[in-house]
């Protein structure tokens, strides 16, 4: 997968990581070594990548799209800090979080750096529309993680409100990775509003598949700290459809263990829900998104870039990393 995203847009993904750095360049020597080190997080790029296969998909790559691929990533990047704060992780990427490594105090200004020089970079462009949209799109992440803080331990939390977190958290701004690659590209009204519900679309199982990581994955070959979800009492799909559909006495043991403090109980929720038709669930409603988001590619024309935004689509919901 990784080589066909390559020799698709390679060149400009390598043009947003050098824009990416020179951006983040700062006269002080302990903010260049946050955002080296922050840097690492770059990993599959999904977002720039996605934002720039559909401006290929739809006409070519413009000046605009290099821009905004960084800033997405920027936008992600801040997301991603914050969030292992929020999660008390200690690993991402196979290597030490800001927090574990320099302190909470550092991962918050950090992310705040981040998100100040991704609006300061859109703001280069002459169209002001995508300083709104990314503006607007972001305050939809921030509403998507205070809904998800609001239900922490809310054992009887519903799949509409599950769906309605992850619509808000993640996949507002993967979508808008399609929107802006198709708008900048000169793509019409129908053509932009398919690739927004293409990629909230692999952004709703792409957090799903997240989920599914999170409670089964091997923190060696995922890379970061797992059991989160659990040891912050977020109900996932799983544990949400386990509750549901389980037998009464095993839904009352992990109501149980979901409440304590055990420290093995990711272990042990782990063991419960594996044997279960709560993953296999999971994994259904993953397929149905990507199913949606392959349909929604249809408005494009016949070529290497859909290809591989149709590739994406797949690997979204079979990687382990």
């Amino acid at each position: 997968m990784l080589a066909t995203v390559r020799s698709c847009v390679g060149e400009d993904l390598a043009r947003v990581e050098r824009l990416f750095d020179e951006e983040l360049r700062s006269d002080l020597q302990c903010v260049n070594q946050l955002t080296r080190h922050v840097s690492r997080f770059r990993g599959k790029m999904l977002r720039p990548t996605l934002l720039l296969l559909t401006a290929r998909a739809v006409g070519r790559v413009e000046p605009a799209h290099i821009t905004l691929a960084t800033v997405v990533e920027m936008v992600h990047m801040a997301t991603l800090v914050h969030d292992d704060v929020l999660d008390d992780a200690e690993m991402r990427r196979k290597g030490a979080t800001i927090n574990h490594l320099r302190g909470n105090e550092a991962a918050v200004l950090l992310g705040d750096f981040l998100i100040s020089h991704a609006f300061h970079l859109c703001s280069s462009l002459e169209s002001q529309f995508a300083s709104r949209f990314i503006g607007q799109t972001t305050n939809r992440v921030c509403e998507g993680e205070l809904l998800q803080n609001a239900n922490r331990a809310n054992l009887d939390l519903t799949e509409e409100t599950y769906f309605q977190i992850i619509r808000l958290k993640t996949a507002a701004l993967i979508g808008a990775c399609g929107l802006l690659g198709a708008k900048f590209a000169g793509a019409g009204p129908d053509v932009v509003e398919a690739m927004r519900t293409f990629g909230e679309s692999l952004g709703i199982a792409f957090q799903v598949q997240d989920d599914l990581l999170d409670l089964l994955g091997d923190p060696h070959t995922v890379g970061k700290t797992l059991g989160q979800d659990i040891e912050k009492s977020k109900l996932t799909l799983p544990l949400i459809h386990f509750l549901h559909d389980a037998p009464r006495e095993h839904r009352s043991l992990l109501r149980s263990l979901l409440r304590g403090g055990e420290p093995d109980k990711v272990e042990k929720i782990r063991n419960l829900i594996l044997p279960s038709r709560s993953i296999a669930y999971a994994r259904d409603a993953a397929r149905v998104h990507i199913d949606r988001a392959r349909a929604a590619l249809a408005v494009l024309p016949s070529g290497e870039a859909a290809s591989v935004l149709a590739s994406m689509a797949e690997f979204v919901i079979s990687r382990e990393v």
